[in-house]
C-alpha cells in the first residue's frame, strides 16, 4: 500500500471513529429515552430516507472515481444530476409518506417521514463532495464535513430526546445533519459547482446503469429487514431488532467499510496503470485483515451480548438477536471487501449479479420466516450472507482475483474466538455499566493475544508500497 493510501485508510478511521461514535452515543440515547414502538417507527422512517439516499446518489463514487475525464466536470454533472433527483425523490416521499407510514404498520409516523425527506437533497450534494475527496484518498478533509455534521446532527438529537421531544428528535438531527454537510464540505474546499456537460453526463448514465442498480440493491439488503418487519410485526417488534442491528452493525461500518473504502480506490488505480495482476495480493491483505479485527470485534460483542440490559430491562429479548446479528455483520463486511475488487476490476455487472442474488435469496426466506418473530429473521439474516460467501469465492476465482484461502487468518480467528468462549463461561455475568467494560476488555485481550501475533506479517503488510 502506498503511503497516500496507508494516510488515508487511518484518516477514514478516524472520520468514521468520531462519525459512528456518535452514531453510538445516539442509539444509546434513544434506547434510554425512547420506547421499543418509538424507536421502531423511527427506524422505519431512517430505512425509506435511506433508500433514497442510495437512489439519488446512485454509483457517485464508482464514477467520480474511475473516470478519466476532468473530475471537477463530472463531478459538477454529477452533482446536477444528483440534487436534481434529490429534490425529486424528496416531493414524491412528502406527497405519500401517509400511505407508506400505514403499509409499515406505523401511521403516527408519516410526519417524520415528511420531515426526514427534507434531508435528501442536501444529503445529494454532501455526497458528491465526499467523492471527490474520496478518489484521491484526501480522507483528511472528510472530518470536517463528514464527522463534524455527524457530531451536530448527535448533539440535536440527544438534547432533544433528553427534554422529552420524543422519536422526532432523531429526524431533527438527521436534517441538521444533511444541511451542514455540503456547508462544512466547502469551508474544507470541496467547492463543486452545478454544471452540465453532455459528454460526463453520458458517461455517468452508463456506468449508473450498471452500478446503481446494485447500489440500491445493496441499501435494499439492509432495510429490507426492518421494513418486513415492521409490515408483518409492527413497530414494536422492529424496536429491538433495530438496536441489536445497529450495535452490531458498528463493527462493520467501522472497519470493513473503512477497508472498502480504501481497497476501491486503490484496485482502479491499479487497473487504470495497467498493474491489475496486483489485485489478488491487495486483496490477500484486506481480506485477512477484515477477518482478523472484526472477528475480534464480532466475538467480544457477542459474548457481551447480555449486558444490553445496561440501557433497560425491556431490551433483554434483543439480546439473542444482538449475538446472531454479530454472525451477519462479519460474513458482509467479508463480502464488502470483496466485492470492492470485483467492482474495481471492471465486473460490475458479476457484482451486481450477487447482490441481485443476495437479495432474491433473503425476500423469499423472509416471505416465510418473518411472521415467526425478529429471531427468525436474525437467523435468516446469517444465513443467508453466508451463503454468499463460498458463491462470491467462486467469482473471484473465475476473474483471475482470487488468493490461497487464508487458512492461518481462518484458524487463528476461530481458536481466538474459541478461546474468549471459554474464558466468558468463567467470568462473572455482570450487566453492570463496569462489569461490562471490564469483561469486554478481557475477552477483546485474549483474542489480540492470541490472533494478532499469528497474523502480524500480512497485517503488517498493508503498509508496504503496492
Amino acid at each position: 500500500m502506498t503511503d497516500v493510501a496507508v494516510r488515508g485508510s487511518l484518516w477514514l478511521f478516524a472520520v468514521n471513529l468520531v462519525s459512528k461514535s456518535s452514531q453510538v452515543v445516539v442509539t444509546l440515547a434513544l434506547a434510554l429515552f425512547l420506547t421499543e414502538a418509538d424507536l421502531g417507527a423511527v427506524a422505519l422512517v431512517v430505512s425509506l430516507v435511506n433508500i433514497g439516499q442510495v437512489v439519488q446518489a446512485m454509483g457517485v463514487y464508482d464514477i467520480v472515481s474511475r473516470t478519466t475525464r476532468d473530475p471537477l466536470t463530472t463531478a459538477g454533472t454529477v452533482l446536477t444530476m444528483s440534487v436534481a433527483a434529490g429534490a425529486v425523490l424528496a416531493a414524491v416521499l412528502v406527497a405519500t409518506a401517509g400511505p407508506l407510514a400505514a403499509a409499515l404498520g406505523a401511521p403516527d409516523a408519516a410526519g417524520m417521514l415528511r420531515l426526514a425527506a427534507l434531508t435528501l437533497p442536501f444529503t445529494a450534494a454532501g455526497g458528491v463532495q465526499m467523492a471527490l475527496m474520496h478518489r484521491d484518498l484526501d480522507f483528511r478533509r472528510r472530518m470536517l464535513p463528514d464527522a463534524g455534521g455527524m457530531l451536530l446532527g448527535a448533539a440535536v438529537t440527544v438534547t432533544l430526546a433528553a427534554r422529552g421531544t420524543g422519536p422526532s428528535s432523531l429526524v431533527w438531527g438527521l436534517l441538521c445533519t444533511a444541511v451542514a454537510q455540503p456547508v462544512l464540505a466547502a469551508v474544507a474546499g470541496a467547492r463543486i459547482r452545478p454544471v452540465w456537460d453532455r459528454d460526463a453526463a453520458a458517461e455517468a448514465t452508463r456506468w449508473l446503469v450498471v452500478v446503481g442498480p446494485g447500489a440500491l440493491i445493496a441499501v435494499l439488503l439492509i432495510n429490507v429487514d426492518y421494513l418486513a418487519i415492521g409490515h408483518v410485526l409492527g413497530p414494536q417488534a422492529v424496536g429491538g431488532y433495530s438496536l441489536a442491528f445497529r450495535i452490531a452493525w458498528v463493527p462493520y461500518i467501522m472497519i470493513a467499510v473503512v477497508l472498502g473504502g480504501v481497497l476501491f480506490p486503490i484496485c482502479a488505480g491499479l487497473v487504470r496503470s495497467g498493474r491489475s495482476d496486483q489485485l489478488p495480493a491487495t486483496l490477500e491483505r484486506f481480506t485477512t485483515a477484515t477477518l482478523v479485527i472484526t472477528g475480534g470485534l464480532y466475538t467480544t460483542v457477542a459474548l457481551s451480548a447480555h449486558g444490553i440490559v445496561v440501557l433497560g430491562e425491556q431490551w433483554a429479548g434483543a439480546a439473542r438477536l444482538l449475538a446472531l446479528l454479530c454472525g451477519y455483520g462479519f460474513g458482509l463486511g467479508l463480502l464488502h471487501v470483496w466485492y470492492q475488487v470485483i467492482r474495481a476490476a471492471g465486473h460490475a455487472r458479476q457484482y451486481l449479479a450477487l447482490e441481485a442474488t443476495h437479495l432474491v435469496l433473503l425476500l423469499t426466506a423472509l416471505v416465510f420466516t418473518t411472521g415467526h418473530g425478529p429471531a427468525a429473521v436474525a437467523i435468516t439474516q446469517v444465513t443467508v450472507v453466508w451463503l454468499l460467501v463460498p458463491v462470491t469465492w467462486l467469482v473471484l476465482r473465475r476473474n483471475g482475483l482470487a488468493f490461497p484461502l487464508p487458512v492461518r487468518a481462518i484458524s487463528s480467528v476461530g481458536g481466538a474466538a474459541a478461546a474468549c468462549w471459554a474464558i466468558s463461561a468463567v467470568l462473572p455475568g455482570s450487566t453492570g455499566l463496569a462489569g461490562l467494560v471490564t469483561t469486554g476488555l478481557v475477552l477483546l485481550t485474549a483474542y489480540c493475544a492470541i490472533a494478532l501475533p499469528l497474523n502480524r506479517t500480512v497485517l503488517i503488510g498493508l503498509k508496504e508500497r503496492a
